[in-house]
């Protein structure tokens, strides 16, 4: 038998110690996002990087050895790990077109990367243990390796589930307007057709998409009957074959669709969450919910953008909100998305579940959008979005109450991740 070196011996023993290391939480009030409920004095069991048990703190103390390190959160309301579920962390905040092409034409990518191990840091920082990034906006497969250097425990970060590089049509995304003789840096990775769907498709999860994102419209305006229109950048049997190719793979799709026409093209390709989606009708609201479509409205962006770029974007808020109220009477499937890196990482992502309040959502509605919704929406509900037996010990506490006042939320002081305290304030 082969001996391993001292050193590697002693490091294997560290790490088999720390995958059985035991952790008590002792939970002043724990809210159940699955049974709509708040529980006082819980314990919470943790075994390795998941929950072990979760029971009265009594019962707690019971089924866990005498020494087991506790930690007393006793007067604070503990969580699931929060989820967004639409951000870009490898961009900086974009108002106006000169501060996205600037990004692009004036940062390298890996300068782009170190500020987006930045934003990372940030968003768990926050509470946000889980992010799926939809794409890296020129910065190619950057989202891939911080992926995988927060995996490996060499920056700090959520678990990431990434899109690549997105995709658009030719002369159909930043950057644009340049001399024709220049050759400039595309925003996402240009197809036309349905060949080059499907290469580009299964070249990004070569590189290690978990996500295939489209920008299914573009050009938005607001028709007499009120509706907002949109341009569609791509035939029905090309996001047919975006949508088909990723589910052959074993992927899924996200639609990139803000305007009515948008929406419908990308309902009727068959993807699986819609983004942004201002311009949902009812009609549109039902079609989502007999296909188990998810959205993403990404409220606290349109805010962010829309004294800055003016125009139509000015009523996109007012659209929006008033979408997300009738979708919530209705029953759509909504999932936290912030589309943080539209507007810095700065501000923090949980004002997104603020405007969700605003707009319809009890808190609990809220925080389930964030939690257990936007878990189901990444197919990680064995995993994520839940402080239950068997999940990640992805754990936050907030002093406040967030189930009077949201914004507690963004005043959260205690993060663990994977059974790893991150931030204990």
């Amino acid at each position: 038998m082969r001996l391993l070196p001292a050193f590697l011996l002693c490091g294997v023993l560290a790490s088999q110690a720390q995958a059985q290391a035991l952790r008590l939480i002792r939970a002043g009030r724990l809210v159940d996002v699955h049974f709509n409920r708040v529980l006082e004095d819980q314990g919470i069991l943790i075994k390795g990087d998941r929950v072990e048990a979760v029971g009265s703190w009594a019962w707690a103390q019971q089924q866990a050895p005498k020494d087991t390190p506790a930690i007393d959160l006793s007067g604070m309301t503990v969580l699931p790990g929060l989820i967004d579920a639409h951000t870009h962390v490898l961009l900086q905040g974009d108002i106006t077109s000169a501060e996205y092409d600037e990004q692009l034409l004036k940062e390298s990518i890996p300068y782009r990367t170190l500020r987006a191990s930045v934003a990372a840091r940030n968003a768990l920082w926050w509470g946000f243990t889980a992010i799926r990034d939809l794409e890296t906006e020129g910065a190619m497969y950057a989202d891939v390796d911080l992926k995988r250097a927060i995996q490996n425990g060499i920056v700090a970060g959520p678990r990431m589930f990434v899109a690549t590089r997105a995709f658009s049509a030719t002369g159909m995304y930043p950057l644009t307007g340049y001399s024709w003789e220049l050759k400039v840096p595309e925003g996402v990775q240009i197809v036309d057709g349905v060949a080059e769907i499907r290469k580009g498709v299964r070249e990004q999860v070569k590189f290690g998409a978990d996500w295939i994102k489209v920008y299914v419209d573009r050009r938005y305006w607001i028709a007499d009957d009120g509706r907002l229109r949109s341009m569609v950048n791509f035939s029905p049997e090309e996001l047919r074959a975006f949508v088909d190719e990723a589910h052959r793979l074993g992927k899924t799709a996200a639609a990139h669709a803000m305007g009515f026409d948008g929406i419908d093209a990308a309902l009727s390709a068959g993807f699986d969450t819609i983004e942004h989606g201002s311009g949902f009708t009812e009609p549109l609201m039902d079609r989502a919910i007999a296909q188990g479509v998810w959205w993403c409205p990404t409220l606290y962006v349109g805010e962010w953008v829309a004294n800055g770029r003016g125009g139509v974007w000015l009523r996109l808020p007012e659209l929006t909100g008033k979408a997300v109220r009738r979708a919530v009477q209705k029953g759509v499937k909504i999932a936290n998305g912030s589309d943080a890196g539209g507007y810095a990482w700065t501000e923090n992502p949980a004002k997104e579940l603020a405007l969700l309040v605003k707009h319809g959502m009890t808190p609990m509605q809220a925080i389930q959008a964030a939690t257990t919704v936007a878990a189901d929406l990444l197919r990680e509900t064995k995993n994520l979005g839940s402080i239950e037996a068997g999940r990640y010990a992805d754990i936050v506490a907030v002093k406040e109450d967030p189930l009077q006042d949201i914004t507690a939320l963004q005043r959260i002081t205690f993060v663990m991740k994977g059974g790893q305290v991150v931030r204990e304030k």
